[in-house]
């Protein structure tokens, strides 16, 4: 049974926050609901945030008398911090699991109060899928791989297995069905949906399936491994596609971001852009925003429990323990990565040469309980234990233990106790997503008035100071540019840093500490999670914008976005349309139009000759083929092909049948390319699996098979090279897919289609029927070049016009094919000898 329990309210208001910041419901003890609460209960919210989570911020326990469950908001939980950002106006629910086990015949009940009373949605996993979901796959194999520990053997973690990735994906789709519950209304397109955390990264998938609109944004806590570890999960392409189904996806730092950037590119092929100061991926016609930003404190909370009295009593203590010597403060979960067993040998490092710090200086390390069970966290400890006797044996004396190991649970008050007293703060993890232990250390060490006045401070005292040392490998190192940056797994290094931290000047540790206090007061949990849900707004605003279409299965669904006007191409309208004309028109790129371009063999299949020749052979046609490829080349494949145009090298060269002559777009010097080959031939041989295509009109180095960050590195630096050279040349540099091709100004494939028009009418045969398809940013002249000239009230109108894409993607044609099969099965239907009627 769940009893009915008011609500105390923890007020985390502080002088520096909002006014419209909220306070979050404490703990549930008596019967009944204060009216303030449910003053709140009655607003009508005009705008929703759904925060969803593995676990609730909560705790649950049992009463102590009447053995009925009570519940808490955990104040300590950054997602129970962060609905203080929000106005009053704006409802903040949860979605998530409980941090403790519920019996069948509760479950009910606590879900329905936690419902009313807390705003959270509670799930109920089978308990078969929470320990394959959590405790299997997230913490004992993807965890680990985040961290960047690879299951080698295994004792080193576990290795994949399926059925706890079966187990994973169950579970995302549980939590996905229960925020489509809360979302399910009238305005759910005010619903900012914010999911956390690498436990649901299958989730955005289940839900974007559901919903096509909905504000989707998810924000990874841990590191983002490199592209080269995270390739080797056997899911990884499952993975990054869910991902990128939301629509903001944010990171602590820019090198998660960076990682995860490079993994969508070496594995789906995406490449990223900058625009404003915003990191973009285009997928599918969407823009899924990259967002870098760390999290923060909140600086309301740890003011007033720094001002609690037993956190007063606490440093007050300890400030007397510790008189006379410098005291080093860590404080960690206890896990493998945290580095707990290097900073010991650190610390006996630093004692063994220097002797005269001997007695004077003493590490205080507090470690939070473990978040799992397993061997890996017992080794910890017992090495940890180990080292710790070790030094203590070794530099220790009556009344003085250089390491004082404290095994958790430690309040929160104690903690911050520690803070305050303590002259450097050491955070020395392997590998670790944020930490903000420094973060609240500084905040310590700034104090506040009551605090103050217990350890004898006053204005005229030494001005505020704190020491941070803190390994590069976390993700608040970049945001501390103050601190002493160490490698924790260099044991000297860090011995010297901490000698360094000793010996510093008081007026050097409070310059680091002011410019510390300035960042972390200013980036603030309400800060950060503004921040976030103001770029989610900016990344949304086109959603009633575009139509979409779903696309895909399982985790390869995605969603496609595309404009109002944008259709496909049906058999049945180009047919028809296509009866009704007399003097036609049909362009046709080759290579990703008719011609696959994984294709190893690239030349022209027998069913693509076939089809071109039925359609060269009606007299009402004119049929042309526009690429970028050399004459010499297409001359060789087309040969059979007697009637059919070529517009080769982008219209450079064009030829109206096999036997007319090529004509020359314009007489041009092209004496440039002397320059330009050697300059190519430099990045080939510097760039492994680069080569170099020289045609006659242009030159283009390609880089598709070489290693992608290192092809596009080169790609930018030979761009730049070639248009310093090439100033005052009648040339262009162009980058384009996989390519940076130098060609004369002036030619494209929308001259092509210019002068094809041009010079049809000049003949008296204007065409009233023009087909154009084409795959790549190449063909977007063509279609620009066909919507100009329709848009433009000087030039004889084309009654039937299909500027057509393959592929649905953004283009600036108005209608799609899927494929090459459709492209070659529309020209089939087009080339059917038209059945003429039967008279009697």
């Amino acid at each position: 049974m769940v009893s009915r329990c008011s609500l105390d309210q923890l007020n985390l208001l502080s002088a520096d926050d909002f006014q419209f910041m909220n306070r979050i419901p404490r703990v549930m003890k008596v019967p009944g609901v204060i009216s303030e609460f449910e003053e709140d209960q009655r607003t009508t919210f005009h705008k929703r945030v759904i925060v969803v989570s593995n676990q609730l911020p909560l705790r649950a326990f049992r009463d102590g008398v009447s053995n009925e469950w009570c519940f808490e908001f955990d104040e300590n939980d950054l997602l129970a911090q962060l609905k203080d950002a929000f106005p009053p106006a704006t409802e903040v629910r949860y979605v998530g699991t409980l941090k403790a086990d519920v019996d069948v015949a509760d479950q009910e009940e606590v879900a329905q109060v936690l419902h009313e009373k807390f705003s959270c949605e509670t799930i109920f996993l089978p308990v078969d899928m929470r320990n394959k979901f959590y405790h299997g796959f997230c913490k004992h194999y993807l965890w680990p791989l985040f961290h960047y520990m690879m299951p080698m053997t295994g004792s080193n973690g576990i290795r994949f297995d399926r059925s706890q990735w079966q187990a994973y994906v169950s579970a995302n789709k549980i939590f996905a069905d229960k925020v489509l519950e809360v979302t399910d209304r009238d305005d759910e397109d005010e619903d900012h949906v914010w999911v956390h955390d690498y436990h649901l990264m299958a989730l955005p998938t289940f839900l974007r399936r559901r919903s096509h609109r909905v504000k989707l944004g998810f924000f990874l806590h841990s590191p983002f491994p490199s592209s080269d570890i995270y390739k080797t999960l056997p899911v990884r392409d499952g993975i990054l596609k869910a991902l990128l189904n939301c629509d903001l996806i944010g990171f602590h730092t820019f090198d998660y971001a960076r990682h995860f950037l490079s993994s969508c590119r070496r594995i789906l092929g995406l490449h990223s852009e900058s625009n404003r100061g915003h990191i973009a991926l285009e997928y599918y016609g969407r823009t899924v925003t990259i967002k870098i930003l760390p999290a923060g404190i909140h600086m309301g909370q740890l003011e007033s429990v720094m001002s609690e009295e037993s956190t007063v009593r606490k440093a007050k203590e300890l400030k007397v323990k510790y008189e006379g010597k410098i005291m080093m403060v860590g404080v960690d979960d206890l896990d493998l990565f945290k580095g707990i067993t290097q900073k010991f040998s650190a610390m006996g490092e630093l004692l063994e040469t220097n002797q005269e710090l001997r007695g004077k200086v003493v590490l205080v390390q507090i470690t939070n309980p473990a978040r799992s069970s397993g061997r890996d966290v017992q080794d910890v400890l017992d090495e940890a234990n180990h080292i710790a006797k070790e030094v203590n044996l070794k530099y220790g004396e009556k009344g003085y233990e250089p390491i004082v190991f404290i095994k958790g649970p430690v309040t929160t008050q104690e903690k911050l106790a520690y803070y305050a007293v303590a002259e450097c703060c050491v955070i020395t993890p392997v590998r670790d997503g944020m930490n903000l232990v420094p973060y609240k250390y500084t905040v310590c060490r700034q104090g506040c008035p009551v605090l103050d006045k217990a350890l004898g401070l006053d204005e005229n005292s030494t001005p505020k100071n704190s020491v941070i040392l803190v390994s590069e490998f976390i993700g608040c190192s970049p945001s501390l540019s103050g601190a002493i940056r160490v490698n924790p797994w260099n044991i000297s290094e860090m011995a010297t840093a901490m000698y360094s931290a000793i010996d510093m000047s008081a007026t050097e540790k409070h310059l680091r500490h002011e410019k510390h206090y300035k960042y972390i007061s200013s980036h603030h949990v309400s800060y950060w999670a503004r921040s976030f849900d103001q770029d989610l707004e900016r990344a949304c605003r086109d959603h009633y914008h575009k139509r979409y279409w779903r696309i895909g299965f399982g985790l390869t669904f995605r969603l496609v976005a595309l404009e109002p006007s944008f259709r496909k191409l049906l058999g049945d309208t180009l047919n028809s349309a296509y009866k009704r004309t007399s003097s036609r028109l049909i362009l046709l790129d080759y290579d990703g139009t008719m011609m696959p371009p994984t294709s190893v063999n690239k030349g022209p299949s027998h069913e693509v000759i076939s089809v071109l020749n039925r359609l060269c052979d009606d007299p009402k046609n004119i049929v042309f083929i526009v690429t970028g490829r050399d004459r010499v080349t297409l001359s060789k494949w087309f040969s059979s092909c007697e009637k059919l145009g070529i517009a080769a090298e982008h219209g450079y060269f064009t030829r109206w049948t096999r036997d007319s002559p090529w004509e020359t777009y314009r007489i041009m010097d092209l004496s440039w390319k002397e320059v330009v080959e050697p300059i190519m031939q430099h990045y080939m041989e510097a760039t492994d699996g680069s080569y170099i295509e020289n045609k006659e009109s242009a030159i283009v180095w390609h880089h598709q098979d070489a290693d992608p960050d290192f092809g596009l590195f080169q790609a930018k630096e030979l761009h730049d090279h070639l248009e310093n050279v090439l100033a005052n040349e009648p040339v262009v540099v162009k980058r384009g897919q996989q390519i940076v091709e130098v060609k004369p100004q002036g030619m494209n494939k929308g001259i092509v289609v210019e002068n094809l028009i041009s010079t049809m009418r000049s003949r008296g045969k204007s065409p009233d029927f023009l087909l154009c398809i084409g795959d790549d940013r190449s063909d977007e002249d063509m279609f620009e070049s066909i919507a100009r000239s329709s848009a433009n009230p000087d030039l004889p109108a084309i009654a039937e016009i299909f500027a057509c894409t393959v592929g649905q993607k953004p283009s600036m044609a108005k209608y799609y094919v899927d494929d090459i099969v459709e492209v070659i099965g529309l020209l089939q239907g087009l080339a059917e000898p038209l059945v003429q009627p039967i008279l009697l």
